[in-house]
């Protein structure tokens, strides 16, 4: 029986998207934007990478053609593969919005065709009869923030105050989400989760997909940083999902990194958690030591995303790619006859583009594994391919949302 190895590089988008500009988004493109910044040197920095962009063996399974057929452009200064090894494609995103649950649902083969709720821009982002009734069930002195913000700006512009104050914390961006930021001594992660608990239960009648607990540690603007205990409280999918689909035929889906929360722990078999895109490496490739035939390794590489993108960090974002992109040969050393690799990506995070948001873009589609022939497979209509192509592969019933390309 067959195995399956879904990967989501976190933001990795590549341009192309046919409704990008009703996002505000028209011309993003993560990917290219790096590599034509990497080919002018401005993706350079002192003693972490230089030069053009070097993803060799992403190369191999297609990015180059991958990324001209989404943009219509190969990436500056990156040389273009004679030989293509495995299933190679683009995908266009047809959930509303630009989130993180939506693209994760939608490659698990249900799109999010609802509108989510969001806060506005201003000087209080919150409703007043939120934010009261937060302090009053979580009993607290106030909140501070109540803004669209940066994490790492707004924990350096407020974490003092906070650690003085005990007041959470709490901002959001133009995603669909509610983060709080705590202080993991002064206020305490075992609270930070409780609260966010209370304030997942009071923000659902607006439809926020995501409630986000970031804590952090530190005495000063200068020494505040994020922990890895990081959680994401989501809502459940509008229904049953690939994951849901593989636990009801009695098939075991390993969650690594931030998947178990994206899906709301349902449809998770085990949850392994890691933080940063090299420990989540080794975790996944633990995960394939122990993975049965039947069973799904998901894995979130979140640092691409919130460490990168959402900083416009050119050459941060560089390096982390290269640095996945070498260690794609242990990956590929793990397989057994039967196996495949599939990766993707949720949505892009340009980090040349203005302000610090998602951006609306095309993902990659490269799938890999012994018995997978080279071809391509061209745009697909919707990330739903994805879920009903593992699904395909492991041998379950199709979903009705999208078009296996096996």
């Amino acid at each position: 029986m067959a195995r399956a190895f879904l990967f989501v590089l976190d933001s990795f988008g590549i341009g192309g998207a046919p409704d990008a500009s009703a996002y505000g988004d028209e011309g993003s493109d993560t990917l290219g934007h790096i590599a034509e910044f990497c080919a002018t040197g401005a993706g350079d920095r002192a003693g972490l990478r230089s030069g053009r962009l070097k993803l060799p063996n992403l190369s191999a399974l297609g990015l180059m053609q991958i990324a001209k057929l989404a943009s219509g452009t190969y990436p500056a200064g990156m040389p273009v593969p004679e030989r293509i090894f495995g299933l190679h494609g683009a995908a266009s995103e047809t959930s509303r919005g630009k989130d993180t649950p939506s693209g994760h649902w939608e490659i698990a083969g249900t799109p999010v065709m609802f509108d989510w709720g969001y806060f506005p821009e201003g000087d209080q982002a919150f409703p007043r009869d939120l934010v009261e009734a937060i302090c009053e069930r979580a009993d607290l002195p106030g909140i501070l923030g109540n803004c669209h913000a940066s994490g790492t700006e707004i924990i350096a512009r407020l974490g003092v105050e906070h650690i003085r104050s005990h007041k959470p914390i709490c901002y959001t961006s133009s995603d669909s989400v509610f983060q709080i930021a705590a202080h993991e001594a002064s206020f305490g992660l075992e609270r930070l989760m409780d609260l966010c608990a209370i304030v997942r239960e009071l923000v659902d009648p607006l439809n926020i997909g995501r409630v986000i607990a970031r804590p952090f540690v530190g005495d000063s603007p200068a020494t505040f940083e994020r922990t890895g205990n990081r959680r994401d409280f989501s809502v459940l999918p509008p229904e049953p999902t690939l994951l849901d689909r593989l636990i009801e035929a009695d098939r075991r889906v390993h969650a690594v990194g931030k998947i178990g929360d994206i899906f709301a722990h349902q449809g998770v078999s085990r949850v392994i958690k890691a933080n940063g895109n090299m420990a989540l490496v080794d975790a996944t490739l633990k995960a394939m030591d122990e993975a049965s035939d039947g069973d799904l390794v998901f894995t979130n590489f979140v640092d691409f995303d919130m460490l990168y993108g959402h900083r416009r960090d050119v050459p941060g974002y560089a390096a982390a790619l290269e640095a996945f992109d070498r260690r794609l040969a242990e990956i590929n050393r793990k397989l057994k006859p039967g196996d495949m690799v599939l990766m993707t990506a949720d949505h892009g995070c340009d980090p040349t583009w203005r302000g610090t948001d998602h951006t609306r873009e095309r993902v990659p589609i490269m799938a890999f594994g012994p018995g997978i022939r080279s071809r391509a497979i061209g745009i697909r209509d919707t990330y739903a391919d994805i879920g009903e192509t593992v699904a395909a592969h492991l041998g379950i019933a199709p979903g009705k949302h999208g078009r296996s390309f096996l």
